[in-house]
């Protein structure tokens, strides 16, 4: 009896500890407070749906501190210091030129209804660039419309972003802001209030979310919404290449499952949600104005040449361009009935 229970005991032992064998856990690189929503609402959700989907086997921990700034966090994934990290493809300009296609002047109103579709464009066209060859992808998706915010001045101008002081964070809002009469100031998000509050920058170009994050409503006065967003900005969502392929292939399908479309979807949602809860905060402290007909036709006008210059760039990975911006277009519109 006693030589039956040993062998019971030590054959439980033996499954215990190829349960723990068994297990991969994941390293998650973080460079945003833990209170900000892209991390509360979307990287903490992928890790518990990843934990969830594997059965346990695969663990994603989130890295307590950064392990270097944002742009360097791509590269983490690709030289494997950090298993998965998440970052802003514009942080390293020209480096991803399909992210041209989805951070275009108006294109829609919902970051949810553009994310889905740009990873769907995403899955089907601009992955065949090869710009993400060295990375598992999990998702790629944008933050809600761009609006305009300013500290005063007539905002029913047709030229009101004339001389404008605007703090932006590079890449293709340098641009617009430039072509629309303003001059760019670049500085980090995490600067703006300074900028701001010191006279340094006259607004920002921000989605709601932002304006309401870092505590911006005290320093502007004035929003111009733009009808279907002034520009995106594009995010990633990426994974070692060698880690991935060490999971078996049933693992790898149960991630597939919560991440890709799924991920990108929540992401949207997230920044859906949090416009509208700064769109909120605004009331009575911001006047937030329509664009006017006289506008919008001038910023088409004026914004036309770095859309097609945009496009031309993005042609350059071997991409069909065109092609693939009408069918972004075309989800985006499906997804937004």
């Amino acid at each position: 009896m006693f030589l039956k229970r040993l062998m019971l005991s030590t054959a439980a032992a033996v499954t215990l500890a190829g349960s723990a064998m068994a297990q991969t856990t994941l390293t998650v690189a973080n460079w945003l407070p833990p209170s900000h929503p892209l991390v509360s609402e979307v990287i903490v959700p992928m890790t518990e749906q990843i934990k969830d989907a594997t059965g346990g086997e695969v663990v994603a921990n989130i890295l307590p501190a950064p392990l270097g700034p944002p742009p360097a966090h791509f590269d983490f994934a690709v030289n494997g210091v950090a298993d998965i990290t998440f970052g802003v493809q514009g942080y390293s300009p020209g480096r991803f030129k399909t992210t041209n296609l989805v951070e275009l002047p108006f294109l829609g109103e919902s970051a949810e209804a553009i994310s889905v579709a740009y990873w769907r464009v995403f899955d089907e066209m601009l992955k065949d660039a090869g710009e993400y060859d060295q990375v598992k992808v999990l998702a790629v998706f944008t933050h809600g419309p761009g609006e305009i915010f300013l500290k005063g001045g007539d905002v029913s101008a047709p030229d009101v972003m004339q001389g404008q002081k605007i703090r932006v964070g590079g890449g293709i809002v340098h641009e617009i802001a430039s072509a629309l009469g303003a001059v760019p100031v670049e500085g980090p998000s995490s600067k703006t209030y300074e900028l701001l509050s010191q006279g340094v920058a006259d607004g920002i170009f921000f989605p709601y979310e932002s304006v309401n994050f870092f505590g911006l409503i005290p320093q502007l006065t004035d929003a111009i919404s733009v009808p279907n967003g002034l520009y995106n900005t594009s995010f990633y969502i990426v994974m070692n290449k060698a880690k991935w392929d060490s999971l078996p292939a049933e693992v790898q399908a149960q991630i597939d499952g919560v991440t890709g479309e799924a991920l990108a979807r929540m992401a949207g949602q997230m920044w859906d949600r949090q416009d509208a809860k700064g769109l909120a905060a605004m009331d009575g402290k911001i006047t937030v104005t329509p664009a006017t007909e006289a506008q919008v036709s001038s910023w088409e006008e004026q914004l036309a040449p770095i859309v097609q210059a945009k496009l031309d760039e993005a042609a350059e990975t071997g991409i069909d361009a065109q092609a693939a911006l009408e069918l972004f277009k075309a989800e985006i519109a499906k997804e937004s009935e």
